[in-house]
């Protein structure tokens, strides 16, 4: 009997160690969460009262002692199983109070999936694949990821677009109809781009109807300022509530039932170099026109004067439409005003073979006769200095010259 109470000493001293353990943990999990230390406590408490409540060896032999050794390593692993020790096991362990390393393995393996699944949902939800432009004026977009390539349109400064490929410090864009590529060096990300895009950008609603009337007030029964077409778009003011979006409709407020639109935050885009061509070229011709048109000054004509220059439009361009009466008008004003000319309407027209009908008698019988109310229109224009053939100073039938061809004329 001496043996088998030294072995339940030995045992009871194992089950107080094992019990002061347990309570180590739970005050480790206490620090983290009340709930939680609670739950362990009880079950702590119903594995103790189950060890507690197991019958001692009644005979001297090693098998009982060892049965009752299994039974109370059963009911450690039960509690130590439990989910408490499950949520704090890596620090537990990493103090060396977890006994079987085994257990271990398989919850740093089962905790270390769940933490990357949740580490690699919250990456995913943060990243962006919105690009800003970081320059001053313009940013060069390439067909291929090198300096040498093809430049295949521009990102202006403040403009933006959506990642499609990076490698090697650049990074692949769609902005508009620009696809290409373009140096990380000057570009934003990430929440630098979302930054700058919310500076910048603006919310719009495209039309989504054929037809949609912008009201006065958010509510049917309120005026109409307009109707506009299918695609249309209209800068947002402020989302009323779910019926209603009001629009900057020129200096007015306006309302938009939201029914009938696509809400969309818009930034600019860039431009590809067919665009670009396209818009320089318009751009120059528009210039030419201006240069062509620029007013050349007034000349004070008196009523014969005006009289004899509608005249002579009549008989030099009555059948070309009011641009060719206008251009013949402004020639003769242009020669007025040139040092190289006479400086006067009559002595230009009249001057020594320089206009056939002053010379074929033709001028004489328009001058006293009905003159359409188009050509004395351009003849008051020309002395007013409009021009629609900058300072030219002669015309011509086509084909015969270079210069601004205007109907059946051609004026340098």
């Amino acid at each position: 009997m001496s043996r088998n109470r030294s072995l339940f000493h030995r045992l009871s001293a194992l089950f107080s160690g094992l019990v002061l353990l347990m309570a180590m943990s739970m005050t480790a999990v206490a620090r983290d969460n009340a709930t939680s230390s609670k739950e362990y406590l009880d079950t702590l408490n119903v594995g103790v009262t189950a060890m507690g409540n197991v019958d001692l060896p009644e005979n001297d032999n090693t098998t009982s002692s060892k049965e009752y050794l299994d039974t109370l390593n059963v009911g450690v692993t039960t509690v130590l199983t439990s989910d408490v020790v499950e949520a704090t096991f890596d620090e537990e362990y990493a103090r060396g109070l977890m006994p079987d390393p085994s257990f271990g393995s398989g919850m740093a393996e089962k905790n270390g999936t769940r933490n990357g699944t949740k580490a690699a949902a919250d990456k995913e939800k943060k990243v962006s694949d919105l690009v800003m432009a970081d320059v001053q004026d313009a940013l060069n977009v390439r067909a291929e990821a090198s300096e040498d390539s093809e430049k295949v349109g521009l990102l202006y400064k403040d403009c933006g677009g959506r990642i499609l490929e990076r490698k090697d410090g650049w990074t692949k864009i769609r902005s508009g109809n620009l696809i290409g590529w373009a140096k990380d060096d000057y570009l934003l990300f990430d929440e630098e781009a979302e930054s700058l895009a919310g500076e910048v950008g603006n919310l719009i609603v495209t039309i989504e109807t054929d037809a949609l009337r912008v009201r006065t007030e958010p509510n049917k029964e309120s005026d109409v300022y307009a109707l506009i077409a299918q695609d249309d778009e209209l800068d947002v003011v402020e989302v009323i509530n779910d019926e209603w979006i009001s629009v900057d409709y020129g200096e007015e407020i306006g309302y938009v039932s939201a029914e009938f639109v696509n809400m969309d935050f818009h930034i600019d885009t860039g431009e590809t170099m067919e665009v670009i061509r396209a818009r320089e070229k318009a751009e120059a011709e528009a210039r030419a026109k201006a240069k062509l048109t620029a007013n050349q000054g007034a000349v004070i004509a008196g009523a014969d004067d005006t009289r004899l220059l509608a005249a002579l439009i009549f008989c030099e361009a009555g059948n070309q439409g009011y641009e060719g009466q206008l251009a013949v008008g402004a020639t003769v004003m242009n020669r007025v005003r040139s040092g190289a000319y006479p400086n006067s309407i009559s002595g230009v027209i009249y001057a020594s073979g320089q206009f056939t009908p002053a010379l074929n008698g033709r001028l004489a019988r328009a001058y006293g006769n009905s003159i359409p109310d188009s050509c004395f229109t351009a003849a008051r224009e020309a002395l007013n200095g409009v021009t629609n053939i900058g300072g030219a100073t002669h015309f011509r039938r086509t084909g015969t010259h270079e210069g601004t061809v205007i109907r059946d004329h051609v004026f340098w």
